[in-house]
Parts: C-alpha cells; structure tokens; sequence
C-alpha cells in the first residue's frame, strides 16, 4: 500500500500543468486529532484542469491548469489540542513556474475522542505569512468552528469558517464548508462537500461574485497508518472555477 500511495504522489506531481490565488487546503475538517504524542503528516494537492484564466488581482496565481499544495505536519500535544505547520505552500503554475505561496502554523482544539461522539466540535485557529501572489495581504489568519454528528453510517459536519486580514470586523471574511458523508464501511466513505466564499460580513458579494463549489469525494482510511482522500469540484459562479481536483494523503508516525 505504501508503494501506491508514492504512486500517488507521484502522478500529482507529474499533472500536465499549463497556472485571488486557489487555496492550499480543500478540507473540512471532522474534529479528529494525532493521538498525544503521536506525528502525522498531510500531502494537500489541488489541481484546476478547467479553472479561471484571468487572475482576481494584479500579480495574482491564475487558476487555470494550476497545482496548488503543501505538506501538513501535525503534533497530538494533549487529547484535546492539536498543533499544526504547513510547509511550504506552494503553486507549479500554468506556464511551468514553481512559486513559494506562504507558510502557516496552526493550533486545533477539539473534543476529545470526536470519532466516538455523537456530536463533537471544536475549533481551529490559524496565522500565515503570505507571499504577494498569493493573498494580498502579507499577514493572513483563520478561525475556523466545527461541529459535526455521527449518525450511524452518516456523518453532518460544518465549519462556518471566518478569514481576517486583521483590518477590522467589518473586513472578516466568511467563506463556510460543509460535509455529508456516507460510511459504506469501516475503510470506505464517499461524501459530497460545498465550500462557499460569501464575501466580507460588512457587505457580501454579488451572487456572482461568490465562490460556490461543490465535491464528490472517496475516501479510505487504513486505522493508525494512513488515509487517502479523493474529490472532484465543478463551480456553479463566475467566481468559481469549473473543475477542480484534490488528492489528500496522510500517513501516521
């Protein structure tokens, strides 16, 4: 199984690629943390075949036949707190270049044992320093709330996310996602998500203005040693880009 999840990798990186800047990270997050002591780390990768060709500002990543990723290292430091670095995030753009995006570190507090709850949440903060071509703003953060029920076979999970440039309340940004999963077995699991950006709190975008996407994702998980994620986006705005992939892979130390 190792040597597929290398594969994996792999072919991500071999992509044809031909490049507001994407995000690094399509996730929502369930509330499951490292065991306390325990390492991990994450391989995000996200690859746009049909995707925006003009950039949303000046200097700016353009989506199009873009890959966007970076590794995620997390601690378990207790059974409630999780600590997080993403190092680095990075873009292979369209016409071939390699671009350094931003660095973040993050802290994830969480009820403890989520898997086992009926309902759990938690919450997760995040601080990045930005390259130009990336955000517009070299100091970025995130909050980002979950909740979430395990009903049987069924998962319910949402992270009404707020982004902040740290230039006021009125300038907070929410941009929610949203899980439905169906456990077909203790391995498999196929969800549909929805990410959203709606715009700043003090006036939100034009309908088609906002980012409106949404995911059909498999995954599987192997308890203790690794996960592999899978999913396919189409965006329904003029904001949002027409097909979008992402591959995770985890994998436990």
């Amino acid at each position: 199984m190792y040597r597929l999840i290398l594969l994996l990798l792999l072919l991500v990186q071999l992509v044809p690629i031909a490049a507001k800047a994407q995000t690094d990270e399509i996730q929502v997050y369930d509330a499951t943390i490292a065991d306390e002591g325990q390492f991990e780390v994450e391989f995000h990768n996200n690859f746009t075949p049909i995707g925006r060709k003009t950039a949303d500002y000046a200097g700016a990543v353009v989506p199009d036949h873009a890959l966007n990723g970076v590794p995620e290292f997390s601690y378990g430091v207790t059974e409630w707190f999780e600590a997080g670095l993403y190092l680095p995030v990075y873009t292979i753009t369209r016409d071939g270049r390699a671009e350094f995006d931003s660095f973040k570190i993050r802290g994830l507090f969480v009820t403890p044992y989520a898997a086992q709850r009926t309902f759990f949440y938690g919450m997760n903060f995040e601080l990045s320093y930005n390259a130009k071509h990336w955000e517009p703003e070299r100091i970025s953060g995130e909050v980002r709330p979950i909740a979430g029920l395990h009903l049987g076979d069924w998962d319910l999970i949402v992270n009404p996310i707020i982004d902040t440039d740290f230039k006021g309340v009125g300038r907070l940004d929410f941009a929610p996602a949203e899980r439905v999963a169906y456990n077909l077995s203790p391995f498999w699991a196929v969800a549909v998500e929805h990410y959203a950006d709606f715009g700043p709190f003090q006036q939100f975008y034009t309908t088609d203005r906002q980012a409106q996407t949404l995911f059909a994702v498999a995954d599987f998980k192997q308890e203790d040693q690794y996960n592999i994620e899978f999913g396919a986006g189409h965006g329904f705005t003029h904001a949002s880009d027409d097909l979008v992939l992402k591959l995770m892979i985890g994998l436990d130390f």
